[in-house]
């Protein structure tokens, strides 16, 4: 349509014309402004529109950008191919059979789909399949010989999306096939799949550096964890565990689980489990672990939350003291089989504040196994979560072996493979029950120290006499007793009853331990020459291969020293 004649006719347009050729003069009488306006000129006819019968089908599939041809028969001859057909895989005699003359549908794989459209009679599609060109060597001929304007993306080999359609022509049944050239947009998935696949492994890597590249062996725990990304489809997350000698025999445990994906989870993950090593150094409870590390948690980055649970091991009670931030709970396998779940309550995840975490603790007997794990082991699309830990139960009850067997049984029972949705962590320690020479190596002593300063030489009596009987080396003997004569002096000129001594030892080192009902912890400081007192602390940290302190749950504290055992 001719818009310019067509907008002349609507309602003072020819008015608004002449104001503007007139704009600027003055008219001689108030008659040229009422002057009419004269006709406008009757619009162009317009052209007829052809009908269908008069298209030729020939000439239209002929200006498609598309690939098509036209086969018939049961053998699938060629009927007719396009001229974007034909310049793209070459010319195709008419009458020959598509298996002879055609290889690009060989190569697409279409020959037997060609047969199912035929029997069925249904249209059906392929995506992205690939196939050789054969004027693309020509053409990259042609091009190399031009000068600095060579054509440098000429491809050899192109993708294309096929549809093979049934059609009948005068009684005679045949397929139509389309083929829709998709390169540029395959290559384009496949360079953001590439990319996708560069950046997943550098936030695994990132991940798998950011966790222990070796575990803590403690003396009393057989321990093992194992980590399992997501599939290809998954992006990595924030899982992470850890394991932490305390001294004195303690050990802690930690798994958690940041809630995010990819570099940033990751980054968060690194920093928690940090800030935890260095926490755990210090000693605390489990539940001011979690309090310290929750606010640290929303100070690295508020939109980041994580669940964790935070367990110390002490040989000497036989039970695992934790508290637990959002996290699923500690399963504990029985000697019988028999699994308990650690049932006490938790608090929120970190990095929400505003609570008060609390420890609970769960028996963790010679002969049993505790697993710590993430979600990603027992959660499941469709499935409430408490049936996944339910399922864990039930494989842990028949799990046994070293807690790396442990681990991949698991992983195995709970379905877990490398297409998994989602990363996995696992960590399982067993407490073991030690028989015949083993349990030689592991000895307990303890004397309650009663009686004031009398007690001293009581209990540098009583060390002689221990470490005597577990047959330590005379060097190893006096270096023991100069500790414990040194931990109980400082504990009964410092401390308040109750007081208790214990030795113990290891197959691989002697504990010195005293305790008293005074919370105040003691610091090395440096002694001056005229100072008669304040040198004990000092010589045992000369002496031990290590030393520290702690509070003890029910109020006062424990002083500890180690020595390392001669090969």
């Amino acid at each position: 349509m001719n818009f310019t004649r067509w907008s002349a006719r609507l309602p003072g347009t020819q008015r608004r014309a002449a104001a503007r050729t007139d704009r600027g003069s003055v008219p001689a009488a108030r008659g040229e402004y009422e002057q009419k306006p004269e006709p406008a000129a009757d619009p162009a006819p317009l052209p007829s529109v052809p009908s269908l019968e008069d298209l030729s089908v020939r000439e239209i599939l002929g200006e498609l950008p598309a690939l098509v041809a036209l086969v018939y028969g049961p053998d699938h001859r060629v009927a007719y191919v396009n001229s974007a057909y034909a310049a793209t895989f070459g010319p195709r005699p008419p009458g020959a059979t598509a298996a002879e003359s055609c290889p690009e549908l060989a190569e697409l794989g279409l020959l037997p789909l060609l047969d199912q459209v035929r029997r069925s009679g249904t249209p059906r599609t392929v995506k992205s399949r690939k196939a050789q060109s054969h004027r693309a060597g020509a053409d990259r001929t042609e091009r190399t010989e031009r000068s600095d304007r060579t054509d440098r993306t000429d491809r050899t080999e192109g993708s294309y999306t096929v549809t093979c359609t049934p059609v009948t022509c005068q009684g005679t049944a045949g397929i139509l096939v389309h083929a829709a050239d998709v390169t540029d947009h395959a290559e384009a998935a496949e360079r953001l799949r590439t990319s996708e696949q560069r950046h997943r492994r550098t936030v695994v890597t990132l991940q798998r550096s950011l966790l222990p590249q070796e575990l803590e062996q403690p003396d009393d725990l057989r321990v093992a964890a194992t980590y399992r990304p997501g599939g290809e489809d998954a992006a990595v997350g924030g899982d992470w565990y850890d394991v932490i000698t305390l001294g004195a025999g303690r050990t802690a445990l930690v798994i958690g689980d940041v809630m995010g994906r990819g570099v940033r989870a990751a980054a968060v993950m690194g920093q928690l489990r940090t800030a935890v090593r260095a926490y755990a150094r210090l000693d605390l409870p489990p539940h001011e672990v979690l309090q310290l590390l929750d606010g640290l948690a929303a100070e690295i980055d508020a939109s980041q939350i994580a669940t964790c649970v935070y367990a110390v091991h002490d040989p000497n009670e036989g039970r695992l003291v934790y508290a637990s931030a959002g996290h699923l709970p500690i399963l504990v396998r029985a000697a019988d089989g028999s699994v308990q779940r650690a049932e006490d309550p938790t608090g929120p995840p970190l990095g929400t504040g505003g609570w008060l975490h609390t420890s609970g603790s769960i028996a963790l007997p010679p002969g049993s196994t505790a697993v710590l794990y993430t979600d990603g082991l027992v959660e499941r699309r469709g499935e409430d979560i408490d049936e996944g830990v339910a399922s864990l139960e039930r494989a842990l009850s028949g799990a046994q072996g070293s807690p790396q067997v442990v681990c991949d049984r698991l992983i195995r029972s709970l379905g877990v493979t490398d297409d998994h949705d989602d990363d996995v962590a696992v960590l399982v320690l067993q407490h073991p029950a030690r028989t015949g020479a083993d349990a030689e190596l592991f000895h307990n002593a303890a004397l309650d120290l009663l009686g004031g300063i009398e007690a001293a030489p009581r209990a540098r009596a009583f060390a002689t006499g221990v470490l005597s009987s577990w047959r330590f080396p005379v060097e190893l003997r006096d270096l023991g007793v100069l500790a414990t004569s040194e931990l109980v002096a400082n504990s009964l000129q410092h401390g308040t009853p109750p007081m208790r001594l214990r030795l113990r030892r290891t197959d691989r080192r002697l504990i010195i331990e005293v305790t008293d009902g005074d919370d105040h912890l003691p610091r090395r400081r440096r002694a001056e020459p005229a100072d008669e007192a304040g040198r004990g602390i000092s010589i045992i940290a000369t002496i031990a291969s290590s030393w520290g302190s702690r509070r003890t749950p029910g109020g006062g504290k424990a002083v500890w020293c180690e020595f390392a055992l001669p090969h």
